[in-house]
């Protein structure tokens, strides 16, 4: 197997959404969860993206977990690495973005790579280095009260210097806007003046391209799901790629489906909110869930005559004053652990009972999912919203995934992306 990319992303919604992004550049694309054993038989792809669960871990675990993934993709003959990470650059001051980067840049052997977390299709953009959501500045966004990377400084500059040892630098809109060449000397520029990492402005689509273009030769990019815009065309370039095909052609599945939520996004109520008027809903009490009250074994019963109707939605998606109530009485940590975990019971318990189709809000609950159900990789389908495809998990039982980033997806994704499974041909 020769890897044209290899990619690291720091958790799972967030490694499905960039293989969405190169699928629909024509690249074929599988994920794999965790560093995979040498027995896994790996499909032959252009791209593989290595998910892992490391985006809230300790700095140094994360970075461990990263380097490990790096020695995989390596071996399998990546000629560029891309390290990915959330689009509202979930982080704090501690990592885990910075130290990852820095360590993959040295194992790399590379003196200089680029950091732009802009995705302009989901209201991501960067200019000046500042972030935004949309017409918000990052630290004016629901981001600011996330419970565990709460982003309340929106400068890209300052947060990512405050991570890395080496000088951060910045790429402005300006010059992105004059095209790949001028991005690249403004690369050249920074490393004379001593900065070994760069934050680059976008603000639309074309912009991403050309960052992308400019980026060609260096052996480690950084960013969310956008700037892998721009790279298919660089291996085409090369004549490395061919135009594509269908890229994102999966196997049917059927069965019963299920929706589990664990993000408490804004994006992700509205979600919520609009299916509970639809399907039936079965809310989990984090403290009940920590306490071993038996949540799991409700949930499970409740599910089971239901699921003959159609999907059903099991939630522990709260507004954030229920969230710092029960941080409050739990702490931040282990309020988040009793949800993933108990998600994660009640996925196994419905996968039992015949479920083959799942829908999963929020990143660190879907890692603890897919963990919890033995998935050792996904083949990448179509797109059902920006940044987010279905999926084929190897091995059996072929379970359809759609793994959503809680941030992601229209109010009416939940319901629909069953619509978009259900009208797909094999």
């Amino acid at each position: 197997m020769t890897v044209l990319l290899g990619s690291i992303a720091d958790d799972f919604t967030g490694a499905t959404d960039l293989c969405n992004t190169l699928v629909r550049g024509g690249m074929r694309t599988v994920q794999l969860i965790d560093v995979p054993a040498a027995s896994l038989p790996v499909p032959e792809a252009d791209a593989v993206v290595i998910a892992l669960k490391s985006r809230t871990i300790p700095a140094a675990d994360a970075v461990e977990k990263s380097l490990a993934a790096l020695a995989w993709l390596k071996s399998a003959g990546a000629r560029q690495i891309l390290f990915k990470y959330c689009s509202t650059f979930d982080s704090t001051d501690d990592g885990n973005i910075g130290p990852v980067a820095e360590a993959l840049l040295e194992k790399l052997g590379g003196d200089f790579t680029i950091f732009c977390p802009a995705f302009p299709e989901n209201g991501r953009t960067i200019y000046k280095g500042y972030l935004f959501v949309g017409d918000l500045l990052l630290s004016e966004s629901g981001m600011r009260d996330h419970p565990l990377t709460p982003m309340r400084d929106p400068s890209l500059v300052r947060v990512l210097q405050r991570q890395c040892r080496a000088k951060v630098g910045l790429v402005q809109w300006p010059v992105v806007a004059r095209g790949p060449a001028a991005v690249r000397r403004a690369f050249d520029t920074l490393w004379e003046l001593g900065c070994r990492h760069a934050v680059v402005d976008a603000l639309t689509e074309r912009d991403l391209e050309a960052i992308g273009e400019a980026a060609a030769d260096l052996p480690l990019i950084t960013g969310g799901s956008g700037i892998a815009l721009g790279l298919p065309a660089n291996f085409r370039r090369q004549a490395l790629l061919g135009t594509g095909g269908k890229a994102d052609s999966l196997p049917a599945v059927g069965g019963m489906a299920a929706v589990l939520s664990g993000s408490c996004s804004p994006a992700t109520l509205a979600q919520v909110a609009q299916m509970r008027e639809r399907a039936p809903c079965f809310t989990i009490d984090p403290v009940a869930a920590a306490a071993g009250d038996g949540v799991v074994a409700q949930a499970l019963a409740w599910a089971t005559p239901r699921l003959i109707d159609g999907p059903v939605l099991i939630s522990a998606s709260a507004p954030p004053e229920a969230v710092a109530e029960a941080q409050a009485r739990l702490g931040r940590e282990a309020a988040g652990t009793a949800v993933e975990n108990t998600l994660a019971a009640i996925a196994r318990g419905l996968v039992a009972r015949g479920v083959r189709r799942l829908v999963i809000a929020g990143g660190e609950t879907a890692g603890a999912i897919v963990q919890a159900l033995g998935i050792a990789g996904l083949r990448i389908g179509p797109q059902i919203d920006p940044g987010v495809p279905w999926t084929a998990s190897l091995g059996e039982p072929t379970l359809a995934l759609a793994l959503k980033s809680g941030n992601f997806g229209a109010p009416d994704f939940f319901l629909r992306a069953f619509e978009v499974l259900d009208g797909m041909t094999p």
